[in-house]
């Protein structure tokens, strides 16, 4: 043997008992793929560009889109929709900050997502030195979320993206900010070492089981009722429950209202349902039974004209965050408990005798549902150009009512408010829209998401305000070849299209926009289709062909101008000046 060929065999010798070698990179897409996570919803940059291409690489579905807050917001309703964390990526500072604003959205309408950021090097965010994008993004999220991690160490990266996990899923779900300085992903480490490092979170949202007591004393609430209701929230259409909660309300034989993301999740053409008639159930309900649903906001704080008569009103809920009874008014059976467990016992508690409401009462509901269903069919059968808001919302509740597998996503002023009464949802959690805060600019992200994660087709309404937050994205749903079909309201302006200057100058009132614009060019310039619609009829077959061939559409319904009121339905909430008027539109 030549002394050559010695040498080579101990230098391949010793290049094969080199130890495998692992990095920050590998070691955050390892953590991210063993617990599940399939897709990323990101916009790259210094400094997560090269960990997305090597996502992508491992087989991550990575969807880049064109601002964070988008991102984000897809990454939430994506979890709200599976129950597993969103996973949104940004970069440092500006990025961090744009994708902040959906985290915080997230964790107001407890849905579980991980707002993953790169960041600047501690040394010289902490002596201020002036880094690159320099912020210290960890005490900035802390407020604005349900927990927040930074990873300094690449053998840390395994349990911090668990306890991520596991913080934005428990209990009530949230969002969770996980804070990755950019020079941890170049970090180097044994392979075999890095394995052991990575931890599988097991039962992350274990049941939480109500107590008996506080099941029989609910019981025995309901057993008094005279004129029960029971409201559902998103939190009811998040559980999963859905069987559960179905053989609840069927069995009580009671009345009950769906908040606008838990329609669907019994059919709102149920006998039981009184969205038609939601006025008349919350005025005059003796005992209500809170299912995933809070009183904020959006139920008047649980009292006020509303409510009907002060103190005419008892009030059982189910949550999961004993913090939330009494929040507004006293709770006098709180179930505290995850929402599946909770009505599952309150079903079981129902023995073989159970009484259901007096007819009386379910008689009355039934018939003012009737009447209102009757009062508004004539609106919604409008073919009147330009169209108003009922004529072309007919349209898509037609739409819908055919195709129920399809999500709806909606915002907008006029068009979300009109919207949530009109269409019809008959599957579960088929409608996303701005939840708790109202915020607009969801769409866009929202409807992405929503594509990618059921894979069916997605029907977003959007008011022409609302579009304008977000839709830049039209791109990102072209570049990705997702069955999402947009239609804009467009009646030229927020509220209305026919607000002037009052000094006569020659601005635009800022309540405008620029009229008869042609919203469906901009999708027609990224490949996507592109329609104008100007009458209901149109309206209904250019939205049914979009739906059924699965093509990324965007169509332009043009609205009357002088359709819509000030605020919505939330008028109240909107302060004017005792001592100086202006024009309304």
């Amino acid at each position: 043997m030549s002394a050559v060929t010695v040498l080579n065999n101990q230098a391949t010798a010793a290049t094969d008992a080199e130890p495998a070698l692992t990095d920050g990179f590998q070691l955050v897409i390892d953590a991210l793929k063993l617990n599940g996570i399939e897709n990323l919803y990101v916009v790259p940059g210094i400094p997560i560009s090269d960990l997305l291409r090597m996502a992508q690489g491992e087989g991550l579905r990575v969807i880049s889109f064109r601002h964070e807050q988008n991102a984000g917001n897809a990454a939430a309703i994506a979890g709200f929709l599976t129950k597993k964390p969103g996973v949104c990526m940004t970069v440092s500072a500006p990025g961090f900050l744009n994708g902040l604003t959906a985290l915080a959205n997230a964790t107001t309408n407890c849905f579980p997502m991980i707002l993953i950021s790169g960041s600047s090097e501690r040394e010289i965010v902490d002596l201020q030195q002036g880094d690159y994008e320099e912020m210290d993004q960890l005490a900035i999220a802390k407020p604005l979320c349900k927990a927040a991690f930074r990873v300094l160490h690449a053998q840390d990266i395994g349990i911090a993206v668990a306890r991520a996990i596991r913080a934005a899923v428990s209990g009530r779900p949230g969002g969770v900010y996980l804070d990755l300085p950019a020079k941890l992903f170049s970090q180097v480490m044994d392979a075999a070492e890095g394995a052991r490092s990575l931890v599988k979170v097991v039962d992350a949202a274990p049941a939480q089981l109500p107590s008996p007591d506080s099941v029989a004393r609910a019981l025995e609430v309901l057993k008094g009722a005279k004129r029960p209701l029971i409201i559902l929230g998103k939190g009811a259409a998040y559980a999963q429950a859905d069987e559960a909660v179905r053989e609840l309300v069927e069995k009580s034989g009671i009345p009950f209202l769906p908040m606008s993301m838990a329609k669907g999740l019994l059919p709102d053409t149920h006998p039981q349902s009184a969205g038609a008639a939601r006025s008349m159930v919350l005025k005059d309900a003796d005992v209500v039974v809170l299912v995933g649903a809070r009183l904020n906001w959006l139920l008047s704080h649980g009292k006020g004209k509303t409510w009907g008569e002060p103190g005419s009103k008892t009030f059982i809920q189910i949550d999961i965050e004993p913090r939330e009874m009494d929040s507004n008014v006293a709770i006098v059976a709180p179930l505290v408990g995850d929402i599946g467990s909770c009505v599952s016992a309150l079903t079981a508690g129902m023995a073989k005798g159970w009484t259901p409401p007096p007819a009386e009462w379910t008689g009355a509901v039934s018939a003012r549902k009737e009447a209102n269903i009757a009062k508004m069919a004539p609106k919604l059968m409008s073919n009147a150009s330009p169209m108003n808001f009922h004529g072309a919302l007919g349209a898509l509740r037609r739409v819908v009512q055919e195709r129920p597998e399809a999500l709806l996503v909606n915002e907008g002023a006029n068009t979300l408010d009109l919207a949530r009464g009109i269409i019809d949802m008959h599957q579960p959690r088929k409608r996303l829209d701005v939840g708790t805060w109202g915020v607009m600019g969801i769409g866009m992200g929202f409807a992405v998401a929503a594509a990618v994660e059921s894979g069916k087709p997605v029907l977003a309404v959007e008011g022409d305000s609302a579009f304008g937050f977000s839709g830049m994205e039209v791109e990102t749903i072209c570049r990705y070849k997702l069955p999402v079909c947009i239609v804009v309201f467009n009646n030229n302006g927020i509220y209305k299209g026919t607000d002037v200057n009052p000094t006569g100058g020659s601005d635009p009132s800022p309540m405008v926009f620029v009229p008869d614009s042609r919203y469906d060019k901009m999708m027609e310039a990224f490949g996507g289709e592109g329609v104008n619609v100007t009458t209901p009829d149109e309206l209904y077959r250019a939205v049914s062909a979009a739906m059924d061939s699965g093509k990324p559409t965007l169509i332009n319904a043009v609205i009357d101008p002088n359709a819509g009121s000030e605020s919505g339905n939330i008028g109240s909430l909107n302060p004017t000046s005792a001592v100086r008027k202006g024009p309304k539109a």
